[in-house]
């Protein structure tokens, strides 16, 4: 009798639960008659978003008080309007077209009209808006960036737009949303949640206190606050080393896929993107088609790789037994393969093998590598696929899934690709067709991103973490599982260590070597790089300075660095992206700079005249 009695107790508790739940969404209007109420103002209550920092606990982002004049396009009644536009500062047509705007969107829902006031102009408003019925100030935060970088990390808030609304019915008008990097990615995180309050008025349209003692009302939660990986000092020193340079710098930490620094140069300050004055700021920066500083060449920009890739194209052979760390080749100042000019090489001693091959970049030695990889197979096609594969399992040619919005795939050609391009089975090609991909040239394309990853895969001897730049959310080091979860490439790890050698000859008697662009007392792995640089000019593919490109990893035996860095037009790999990598990896190794010589070079350095100079022939070029 008990047991019964106490089940049927629980069945009607439960039934009344649900009933009231039921009769709440489905039958209770009351929230709705709130809305619909012309004796009732709503009121939104806006959480501030949560505050960022970097991996040492530096304050990146903040919030800093806002106030927006909002309007109720039904409740407006007849106004002085160029008073009141006198007041907000604004044009009485830009007035007129944002209460037009406003209408269009609901009559009944509140619309921003004059965005983002100040103290001093909410101090001079606020004890006049009694005589404009309809308008009433909303009180919000804004973004207040405490550096003055990593505005192509950090990203920025703006407000959304008809489609963000329509997609995300959460969203009115007039509320802000991360648009761009962090702020974009973690939105959902950083934005909290935002409360609403009721406000009865009385028959003269005057506040009289909340409805019904405010049991309607429910407050706002403020957003999660979160730790990035990047080192905020790190980072500031990449943008001052790119100063007047176009490019851009990433730093990983091998061991776990971090990213320690994201340099897009050239940059802006990410405090242009808040305030009044936004919209004139971004109008500005994103019409700026020469420089593009909105434009993240990190994470967008797809560039031939050079000579850095050749480290790949050694790991491949390998891997492919076609060649064996002794196995020695002979340049003749290039590889002839019967095109119509040979990959032309620089001065070195000859016959080379593999990590002589690395150290003096010898395209002749990667040329004859590459080669033996795709003939090892029946058809070029079959070969070119197998290459291909071991190039995918370092995640080349995808998207990394690094937890940044921006980003491009990158390119490695498909055999597909090559029987398109040669409209196979009309015509056929050979291998020799692709050669150029040896050397990091041809088709390849990898963006900075993709070419520190490789590198940290090569620190590591073979197996990565997916980079990501989320180090903590709130309290938790708990993060996304997909980037605690260790990889594996194609190649086996012995593979690497002759690799791994060639790399630290690179400063010993390399292209590194001569002028010297290591650090004393730290044993770095790099590899210099040239790049060609072409563009289309009135439909005529013409050739530009190349581009300089440098990776490498720091120290040898326990990485806890690895850089790409690429300087649009810098001439050849050890001139600038080469010194500013090892710039970059003392700061971070040792907080501190001992080659000042190549620090001041760096610094004082320019290239706005390259950029700035009209096409004027074939520049000079070495392939390192």
């Amino acid at each position: 009798m008990r047991k019964s009695l106490l089940f049927f107790l629980v069945l009607i508790v439960g039934l009344t639960f649900v009933g009231r739940l039921f009769y709440l969404q489905i039958y209770d209007t009351t929230y709705a008659e709130l809305s619909d109420n012309n004796a009732i103002r709503t009121i939104f209550d806006y959480p501030q978003r949560g505050y960022i920092y970097d991996r040492n606990g530096v304050l990146l982002v903040a919030n800093q008080p806002s106030y927006d004049v909002m309007v109720i396009p039904r409740n407006m009644r007849s106004l002085d309007t160029l008073e009141f536009c006198a007041l907000l500062n604004l044009s009485k047509e830009d007035f007129i077209k944002s209460v037009e705007r406003a209408k269009r969107y609901s009559p009944n829902l509140p619309s921003v009209i004059a965005a983002q006031l100040t103290k001093s102009e909410f101090a001079g408003l606020s004890e006049k808006m009694y005589k404009y019925q309809g308008f009433y100030i909303q009180k919000r935060s804004l973004r207040d960036y405490q550096v003055n970088h990593s505005a192509n990390v950090l990203g920025y808030v703006s407000e959304v737009n008809d489609y963000t609304i329509k997609m995300n019915p959460e969203y009115q008008m007039g509320e802000l949303i991360g648009a761009a990097g962090v702020e974009k990615q973690y939105e959902a995180v950083l934005r909290g949640e935002k409360g609403i309050k009721y406000i009865q008025k009385d028959n003269f349209n005057r506040d009289i206190g909340p409805y019904k003692d405010g049991i309607f009302d429910t407050p706002s939660v403020r957003g999660t606050d979160i730790t990035l990986t990047i080192d905020a000092k790190l980072q500031e020193y990449g943008e001052k080393l790119m100063v007047n340079k176009r490019g851009g710098i990433v730093a990983l930490d091998p061991k776990n896929g971090e990213i320690l620094a994201l340099v897009a140069a050239p940059n802006y300050d990410p405090a242009l993107l808040v305030g009044r004055k936004r919209s004139k700021n971004f109008t500005k920066l994103y019409y700026d088609t020469i420089a593009k500083p909105l434009f993240d060449r990190v994470l967008q920009g797809e560039y031939p790789p050079g000579s850095p890739f050749k480290t790949l194209t050694a790991l491949v052979a390998l891997q492919e037994q076609v060649i064996t760390p002794n196995d020695y080749t002979s340049c003749y100042g290039g590889y002839n393969y019967g095109g119509s000019k040979p990959l032309g090489c620089h001065d070195h001693q000859t016959p080379l093998a593999l990590i002589g091959g690395i150290a003096h970049s010898c395209n002749s030695y990667f040329a004859n590598a590459y080669r033996k990889t795709i003939d090892k197979y029946p058809t070029p096609q079959e070969g070119i696929e197998r290459w291909r594969q071991h190039l995918r399992s370092f995640g080349l040619g995808d998207y990394l899934g690094y937890d940044l919005p921006a980003g491009n795939k990158g390119l490695i050609p498909d055999a597909e690709f090559y029987n398109r391009y040669y409209q196979y089975p009309k015509y056929r090609w050979y291998t020799p067709a692709t050669i150029s991909n040896a050397i990091g040239q041809g088709e390849v394309l990898l963006t900075p991103m993709q070419m520190v990853h490789f590198t940290s895969v090569i620190a590591n001897r073979g197996h990565f973490y997916t980079p990501h730049i989320i180090k903590k959310i709130g309290d938790t080091d708990s993060i996304p599982e997909a980037f605690t979860t260790r990889q594996n490439t194609t190649i086996d790890p012995k593979y690497f260590e002759p690799v791994i050698q060639g790399m630290a000859d690179v400063y010993k008697y390399g292209t590194a070597s001569k002028p010297y662009i290591g650090v004393p007392g730290i044993e770095i792995c790099g590899k210099t790089g040239t790049a060609e640089n072409y563009i289309k000019i009135n439909g005529k593919r013409m050739q530009l300075t190349d581009h300089s490109v440098f990776i490498s990893f720091a120290p040898k035996d326990d990485p806890k660095i690895a850089l790409a860095v690429f300087v649009e037009n810098g001439y050849w790999g050890s001139r600038w992206a080469g010194r500013i990598a090892g710039l970059m990896t003392e700061k971070y190794l040792r907080d501190s700079i001992s080659r000042k010589d190549m620090e001041q070079y760096v610094l004082n350095g320019s290239l706005m005249s390259e950029y700035e100079k009209p096409y004027s022939g074939k520049p000079f070029r070495i392939n390192q």
